[in-house]
């Protein structure tokens, strides 16, 4: 593997890194923002297409196939863009997954029911799963080892101001005379514009350029060669199970926190507590992206993604075991926030665990994989909720980061850090 200038400041970069390093930032931010314009309006928005009223069983139930189906088409877009990724290089799979991230979002607005919303949701999701395989591969290969963890970091960051600008969006889009949910679809074309300065400044990693010159990306199937296989199931099996608890609470947290016994029935109210309350998350969870980046640095990835997923078991199980008042909840939820970090520590520890040109493609994949066990699990956890006591469906899927912490351990031969 070619090795890049160890800058020991930020005036030593060279204009490949900054350029690739902007690129990727942006990329995530705009991942956040497309991400949670959804779960933001999703209770509201399904009920309006359903034609029921919000705590109809059925809005809750649909609501979940649909995010279910935009994480399944996270999975497969991370596998898809992988491969792409691998074959073109690393800065025009970042302008594809951008433009198809954007174009869906977008299009979204458009729905008039709530299998034509699942359609739209599945297909944006597609290029928000493999952008994170891209331009995680295009750090790796450009920025320098011992930054890796702390532009993981600032890469998380980059999602969670997305996810902030979303809230923020959404809430200015209330002020409007007239709002109806749908409107929030049209902020997610903005990244689009972002993919024409990509396409001019930012250039193919040297490492890429090297690689497919002395031979051809290997096929998919390489994965699971003898080489390869047990890193690609370990990885697979440690994402899988994460990412399923990680989404049961981010997208039940917003049903739970509405029948919360001090929030009000008004819709005007719900909105604003659920607002707050993702807010107190994702705030918290930029402290935590650096918390995790310090103790990837100061231990290694596997003990760090160990120590997360342990203390996100713990906090998660102790908000949802019993009742508490609504500000120690949104306290509870911060500190869940808080473990939420350790979700950046991937964008760097899985990649060079792969081969050069199989690495978007097995990053792409090991990461994404969860995606689809996470729509599983959403699914499953909406057929079995009540709509007036989501803590139940909460409290068991905090047991999942339990098995998480162990596989954590068994990460082969801990990357770079």
């Amino acid at each position: 593997m070619n090795e890049v200038k160890e800058a020991t400041k930020l005036s030593e970069l060279t204009s490949h890194q900054r350029k690739s390093g902007l690129a990727a930032w942006l990329g995530w931010f705009f991942d956040g923002l497309d991400l949670h314009l959804y779960t933001l309006v999703a209770t509201v928005f399904v009920a309006e297409l359903l034609v029921a009223p919000e705590n109809d069983p059925s809005v809750a139930r649909y609501g979940s196939v649909i995010q279910a189906a935009f994480l399944l088409g996270w999975a497969l877009g991370g596998a898809f863009f992988g491969v792409i990724g691998d074959r073109l290089g690393r800065s025009r799979a970042l302008v594809l997954t951008i433009l198809t991230y954007a174009l869906f979002t977008g299009l979204s607005f458009f729905a008039h029911t709530w299998w034509q919303l699942m359609i739209f949701r599945f297909l944006a999701a597609l290029g928000i799963g493999g952008e994170w395989a891209v331009g995680a591969s295009l750090l790796s290969e450009t920025w320098p080892k011992k930054w890796r963890p702390w532009i993981a970091a600032v890469l998380q960051c980059a999602v969670n101001f997305g996810i902030i600008a979303a809230i923020l969006s959404v809430e200015l889009l209330r002020l409007v005379p007239g709002y109806e949910p749908r409107w929030v679809f049209l902020i997610g074309v903005l990244p689009a514009f972002v993919t024409l300065w990509i396409r001019k400044e930012v250039p193919e990693t040297e490492e890429w350029r090297s690689a497919q010159g002395r031979r051809a990306a290997p096929p998919f199937s390489d994965l699971f060669a003898p080489g390869s296989r047990g890193t690609t199931l370990l990885a697979s099996a440690l994402c899988a199970i994460s990412l399923t608890g990680h989404w049961s609470f981010m997208f039940w947290q917003q049903a739970f926190i509405r029948t919360h016994p001090e929030v009000p029935a008004e819709p005007s109210a719900q909105a604003a507590i659920t607002a707050k309350a993702l807010f107190c998350v994702i705030a918290a969870s930029v402290l935590g992206n650096f918390a995790s980046g310090w103790a990837a640095r100061r231990f290694g990835y596997a003990k760090a993604l160990c120590g997360f997923f342990s203390a996100y078991f713990v906090l998660m199980a102790l908000t949802f075991a019993r009742p508490w008042g609504l500000d120690v909840t949104l306290a509870l939820y911060a500190a869940v926030g808080f473990c939420q970090g350790v979700f950046g520590l991937f964008t760097m520890a899985l990649p060079p665990l792969f081969p050069t040109l199989l690495r978007t493609t097995g990053a792409g994949f090991s990461y994404n994989i969860g995606r689809v066990f996470a729509a599983a699990g959403t699914v499953f956890f909406g057929i079995f909720a009540k709509p007036s006591d989501f803590s139940a469906v909460l409290l068991y899927a905090s047991f999942l980061f339990f098995p998480a912490a162990l596989l954590a351990l068994r990460l082969p031969g801990d990357p770079e850090s």
